[in-house]
């Protein structure tokens, strides 16, 4: 019998996890109407077939994996056609979203009987030989590893709701906030003249930190707009502490990046010069 996932949406992650699971075997579908020209072509190399959201609501598992702003709008929006399935599918929210948020989705589909689990992905698209890790969380989540067989990592923590989305939010504040740390003194020694004399500093003092930014910085230029909101999120998930401004700062930078991505790039330009290899 074919396992039918519904993965919403097919981004980059979801293309790459949609392609995955139907590589192995399961049918993959997922919602395509009023997406761009780029998306469908996303959805169609991963062989994601683009369906209503009442034929989404008759998979076996349902994988919410979109920006952490769009997480509690997509469960209200499937609510009435979960609550009207007959097939009641798990539904597992991949977002990085804060153990909060994770409760209000699981709120928002209380009244369908379908079982809820809470997520959180570590690591980037699978690729050839490489699977990112989908750690899951609630009494619901042994449901999720079924999904291992098709290529995909699924690892169980506790029955917890929130837990995972709390290994998330500490995981991605790490190696995000690192990222946000070197962009922003890249940035402030270019301002003040200083870029080589940092740069060959850190070549002969750190050579393996600068390895890993000519990584990380530049591979974070066309990401920064999605990485706003979990800057949020996090900065949510520590509370009333001076901790928080950390990061609502640097979702800050990260909405400054996003748009000079789409504009004029200076300073993505600086940060491309300043981590070239």
């Amino acid at each position: 019998m074919t396992t039918t996932v519904a993965v919403i949406a097919p981004g980059m992650m979801g293309a790459g996890v949609g392609g995955r699971l139907a590589s192995k075997g399961a049918r993959v579908v997922t919602l395509l109407e009023g997406r761009s020209a780029a998306t469908l072509e996303r959805a169609a190399k991963a062989n994601m077939q683009g369906v209503r959201e009442a034929d989404v609501a008759e998979a076996d598992i349902v994988l919410s994996i979109v920006p952490p702003g769009e997480a509690l709008a997509l469960a209200q929006r499937l609510a009435p056609y979960l609550a009207k399935s007959g097939k009641k599918p798990v539904y597992v929210d991949c977002n990085a979203v804060n153990p909060e948020t994770s409760v209000d989705v699981g709120q928002a589909l209380a009244g369908t009987d379908c079982g809820y689990v809470d997520g959180g992905i570590i690591g980037g698209p699978p690729r050839e030989g490489f699977s990112p890790v989908i750690y899951v969380s609630g009494r619901e989540a042994e449901k999720a590893l079924a999904l291992n067989e098709f290529g995909v990592t699924f690892r169980k923590l506790d029955d917890v709701i929130g837990t995972a989305s709390a290994l998330k939010m500490c995981y991605g504040g790490i190696t995000k906030g690192v990222t946000a740390i070197a962009t922003t003194l890249a940035l402030a020694a270019s301002r003040h003249g200083i870029a080589d004399a940092l740069r060959a500093e850190m070549a002969a003092s750190q050579p393996n930190l600068l390895a890993h930014f000519q990584r990380s910085v530049p591979d974070m230029f066309s990401k920064a707009w999605r990485w706003v909101d979990e800057m949020e999120e996090i900065g949510v998930f520590l509370g009333d502490r001076e901790e928080r401004d950390i990061y609502e700062g640097i979702a800050g930078l990260y909405d400054r990046l996003a748009n000079d991505y789409d504009g004029g790039k200076e300073e993505i330009e600086a940060l491309a010069m300043f981590f070239r290899k």
